[in-house]
This record gives C-alpha cells, structure tokens and sequence, in this order.
C-alpha cells in the first residue's frame, strides 16, 4: 500500500474516476494502476457545495473490495463532511479531503483530528478565486493539500493557470512529507508547469479515461514526466 507521507516516487499520478466508464468500474480502476497510475482519486459531490452529484461509500467500498492494495483518495465535496468521516472510514478510504471553504482555522484543525483519528490521512483542498492564505491556519495539521484548478463540480473543464500562484505559495510551506495536489482540467500538456509550480501528485481525469484503454499508459507516464 502507497504510503502518501513517503512515496516511492514523485510525482505521483491519481486518475480521477469521475471520467471512467461507471458501467466497467472495477475494469477500468484495474486497468489504470495496471498501465502505472500510483493511487485513485474519488470526487464525492453532494449537489449543494457544488451542483452536481457523484459518488458515495458504496462505490469506494466496492473499489476497496476489488482492489485492496489500491490507494483511495477520496475528495470530498461536500457541506458537511465531517459527515462522512465515518462511513468512508468503513468503506476503506485512505485519504479524506475537505474543502477549506467549509472548514477552516480551527473547524479545519479539528477536522484533521477527527479524520487522523479514524485512520485516515487528512487532506485540505481549496478552489480557484480562494486566497491561499485561507489555508494557513490548516497547513501544519494535514498530509496533503489539494489545489483546484477548476471551478468544481464537473470533469472535462480548462485549467487556470492563475491557480499555480496559490500551488507555489502552499509548496515554500510545507515540508517535505507533505503532498501537494493539483486537480481540474490536468493534461500532458500543462503537466509540467503544474510540477515546475511544487505539485507532487497530479489528479487527471478525461485525460487519462478520454483517451482508449491502450493509450493510457503512455499519458500517465507524460503526466509524470518520464
């Protein structure tokens, strides 16, 4: 199992399964780790935060089920996500991601608590147009921080570059054993400006799933940089 504070390697590549075939889930999911993808990012959105809904415990239970040794990143989107603590916790998620923009200060270091306790890595996430200072009172107490470069909600939209400002300003923060995560319209071709910015971990979603089974492998490993 990935250990997120101490990879193998960096940068690590998250394939979000927003854009996945849901009627071939588990063949896909399988397919992707197969072509060197490092873990699975899962966007759970509860059609208030943002409007549109997605995915719950059962879908990263049945994942954990299938694939057991698979990192599961979910990301939570959500008003109230200390919510879901606890069932993602049972469905064997590894990382739980809230967004600053409903918990922050000391709502977000309490939340860090409460996910670390439940066994799993805590991690912020904040949108485009946030001031990245909103992170600072949540910085020292996660394992990652997840940079939007979209307005959440829906897969397939255009990267702002402004976001890369917010990913230097987390990166000359953070330490060493901590991830910095971009997600939102990531592709080979902006893939090194994102890695030049500090992000160590890339979420790509109809860049990788958008692309035939057999073509896959080869965008993962662009995204990465090899």
């Amino acid at each position: 199992m990935l250990d997120i504070r101490h990879p193998p390697r960096l940068p690590l590549v998250a394939p979000s399964i927003l854009s996945a075939d849901f009627a071939r889930m588990g063949e896909e999911c399988r397919g992707v780790i197969e072509a060197g993808a490092d873990l699975l990012h899962l966007d759970v959105m509860d059609g208030h935060f943002v409007p549109n809904l997605t995915m719950g415990p059962r879908l990263c239970e049945d994942l954990r089920r299938a694939m057991p040794e698979t990192f599961l990143d979910v990301h939570l989107m959500v008003t109230d996500p200390g919510a879901y603590i606890g069932p993602f916790r049972d469905a064997g998620a590894n990382l739980l991601s809230f967004h600053v923009e409903v918990a922050g200060g000391e709502e977000g270091e309490t939340m860090c608590e409460r996910i670390r306790a439940a066994g799993m890595s805590p991690a912020v996430a904040i949108n485009p147009g946030t001031p990245a200072e909103a992170l600072e009172g949540v910085l020292g107490h996660v394992d990652m921080v997840l940079v939007m470069s979209v307005v959440p909600g829906f897969s397939g939209q255009r990267f702002k570059d402004e976001v890369l400002d917010t990913t230097r300003w987390a990166r000359e923060r953070l330490r060493d054993d901590q991830r910095l995560e971009m997600d939102g319209g990531v592709c080979p071709d902006n893939a090194a400006r994102v890695r030049e910015a500090g992000c160590d971990v890339l979420v790509a979603a109809s860049a990788i799933f958008g692309r035939p089974p057999a073509q896959r492998g080869d965008v993962i490993g662009r995204l990465r940089g090899g």
